[in-house]
């Protein structure tokens, strides 16, 4: 019987769970594997903290958000190296990985493989940005969890004709902004893809206050205005040495009630996307790549990550992923732009 390794790493993500519970359940009565799980990441593989997991242990846990084993953004090529991996998995006789994380999770998963550490990648962000895979589990639910909030902003706003403005994740590309700010009809949306005069938005705030409305502003905490250089990071630098991002919707507040006259209120949605019970959508994404990495390990198809395709689950080399982030085309901001003002 082999023994397989799974591990979440990076940020916490709904649907992570639904990953696991697919990957034992699909391995046990398919492939007879044995499965045990490494308690926050790569620190878990690196320290040798493992948990058992047999069928039992993963019952019921697709509906719930965060992720059993916990998680952490441990770099193992930096703590430890590759040879303390490999030692680890030596001595715990686990035969290969089963990774699910984000770019940099992947990145280390690649380098590992190039090693000759069996590992197979499964890709996870909220923000819907990796490259080779059509959608990220864990963006829809961040989108609905979004919409919902900026439909409750909405209501306050047209109680006191205020302008709303709600700010929302995407580091890199603004696809949840876009998503929740055209469900929740949003007067202007605003992503890092697109450099926009302030001017230009406090005309589209303007537009919807002169037909009554109460303005409604979707803003991700990366949107950079046109004449500014860099996202605005008060805050400093994250322990990768990013800029931390956020706070956006505040100097947006001050300006466009500046420009506009109009009272302005900004709400940071923030971790609250990243939390909760996930949606249908990507409990079923996320079993089905559980499932298809078990498969890929089964098949030995190690050094690749599973992605969706149209409606296919396929494998792909963990380049096709790295380095190629997905942003928004201009096309599918210019068509929602239609709706704005």
């Amino acid at each position: 019987m082999s023994r397989l390794g799974l591990l979440t790493s990076g940020g916490d993500c709904p649907g992570l769970n639904a990953v696991i519970r697919g990957a034992v359940l699909s391995g046990a009565i398919s492939h007879g594997f044995d499965f045990v799980g490494f308690r926050d990441g790569w620190r878990g593989v690196l320290e040798g903290d493992l948990v058992p997991l047999p069928r039992h242990a993963v019952r019921g846990i697709a509906r719930l958000g965060g992720t059993i084993l916990g998680t952490s953004r441990t770099n193992p090529l930096k703590s430890g190296g590759v040879e303390a991996v490999r030692e680890s998995l030596r001595r715990l006789g686990v035969d290969g990985l089963v990774a699910i994380g984000g770019e940099g999770t992947l990145a280390a998963a690649q380098e590992l493989s190039i090693q000759g550490i069996k590992v197979v990648g499964v890709p996870k962000t909220i923000d819907n940005d990796l490259g080779a895979t059509d959608f990220t589990f864990g963006f829809d639910t961040a989108v609905q969890t979004a919409t919902e909030a900026i439909d409750r902003l909405r209501t306050t706003g047209e109680s006191h004709h205020r302008c709303m403005i709600a700010e929302v994740m995407g580091r890199n590309a603004g696809w949840i902004a876009l998503h929740a700010g055209m469900a929740s009809g949003a007067h202007a949306i605003l992503i890092p893809e697109q450099r926009v005069p302030l001017g230009q938005v406090a005309e589209w705030v303007q537009s919807a206050r002169d037909r009554g409305r109460a303005p409604l502003v979707v803003v991700a905490e990366a949107f950079v205005p046109e004449g500014q250089d860099a996202p605005y990071s008060p805050r400093g630098l994250d322990t990768f040495g990013r800029p931390r991002l956020g706070g956006i919707g505040v100097l947006l507040e001050r300006e466009l009630q500046r420009l506009t006259g109009v009272e302005t209120r900004a709400t940071v949605l923030g971790h609250i996307q990243r939390g909760g019970a996930p949606t249908a959508f990507d409990r079923v994404l996320a079993t089905r790549l559980g499932m298809a990495a078990v498969d890929s390990a089964a098949n030995g198809r190690w050094g690749t990550m599973v992605s969706l395709r149209g409606t296919s689950i396929v494998n792909v080399g963990f380049d096709a992923s790295l380095g190629r982030l997905k942003t928004v085309p201009e096309d599918r901001y210019r068509e929602a732009a239609v709706l704005f003002g």
